[in-house]
């Protein structure tokens, strides 16, 4: 099934992302207009579509915007995640990059201009063959529960980005799903059942709202009104959208303060931990490192930058 996605896919090169424009792209399709129905949130005054991919770095990037703007604005917009295929197999060679092995490089290049970590020797040591099997099991988590789903998301990426697992293998997906407290049989069955069609069915989205690159998201209020933001942003560019849609929303107050945060955020890296606290960023890392030597957190290192989790007590 997963081969049978990919042959629907043009010959492009998905991995090689742009960090000047912030987007990992995909082959240019039909664009269908969206509408209000298509896009209106039921809850919240604004709904946010968010297209993205589990091995996309530049999606990896946004996550300290991302996670300030659910903090910030979390009462105004409900974000609905849809996969959007980045990676569906290696039968291409556009940009230089060929095989898994090219990646390696590139991803070190966009971990220093995101300054977020990234290892990019997982393509050198453990290559993934596609993007489709974590993005199928990110549906199949979305079947049994929103919130854990993210998280799930979350656990994957690291597990990719830092950790240099190749997470398109199932033990790797089966320890991600239970680290975010997943029911692992039942994402099991849904990943074999239920979730290849919904994944299908996100491609389908994506190819008709014209999606080029990940991350990309539709913002719309309930008039229809739509703003999108395309590729990785400074957090003023989402902050906007939301307020030319809802010029009364209001921020959410929310304490700024490292114990908090990490109760919210169970792990965070130096980039997000400024963005979320207010550090500057010339100061975060020493921040986190002092709460290391009071025995608060532990600091996880990689060849291109630390994430920083609480310590587990023993």
């Amino acid at each position: 099934m997963i081969k049978e996605m990919a042959d629907k896919t043009s010959n492009t090169n998905p991995l090689l992302c742009d960090p000047a424009t912030g987007v990992c792209e995909i082959p240019v399709s039909q664009q269908k207009g969206l509408t209000a129905s298509d896009l209106q949130s039921k809850e919240q005054p604004v709904k946010v579509i968010y297209f993205t991919d589990p091995i996309c770095s530049s999606c990896w990037g946004i996550e300290p915007q991302l996670r300030k703007l659910k903090l910030e604005y979390g009462n105004s917009i409900a974000i609905e995640y849809r996969m959007g295929g980045l990676l569906p197999d290696w039968s291409y060679n556009s940009g230089g990059i060929s095989k898994p092995s090219d990646v390696a490089h590139h991803w070190d290049e966009v971990s220093a201009y995101y300054d977020m970590p990234i290892d990019g020797d997982v393509w050198l040591e453990d290559p993934l063959n596609s993007s489709y099997p974590p993005s199928i099991a990110f549906k199949a988590a979305q079947l049994e529960d929103q919130e854990k789903a993210v998280l799930f998301l979350r656990e994957m990426r690291e597990m990719v980005f830092l950790h240099k697992k190749n997470i398109a293998k199932w033990e790797h997906i089966a320890v991600a799903a239970s680290n975010a407290g997943l029911d692992v049989n039942r994402l099991k069955a849904d990943f074999e059942g239920k979730a290849v069609a919904l994944f299908e069915e996100d491609l389908q989205v994506g190819r008709e709202y014209g999606v080029r690159g990940f991350p990309t998201m539709f913002f719309v209020n309930g008039a229809g009104n739509k703003e999108m933001v395309y590729g990785s942003k400074p957090y003023a560019a989402y902050e906007t959208a939301i307020l030319k849609l809802l010029p009364g929303a209001v921020k959410s107050g929310y304490d700024k303060n490292w114990a908090p945060l990490f109760s919210v955020y169970h792990t965070l890296t130096a980039k997000e931990f400024s963005e979320l606290s207010g550090t500057p960023r010339s100061d975060s890392e020493k921040v986190l490192d002092a709460l290391v030597a009071g025995g608060h957190l532990e600091r996880i290192d990689t060849r291109n930058g630390a994430m920083w989790k609480v310590k587990t007590r023993r």
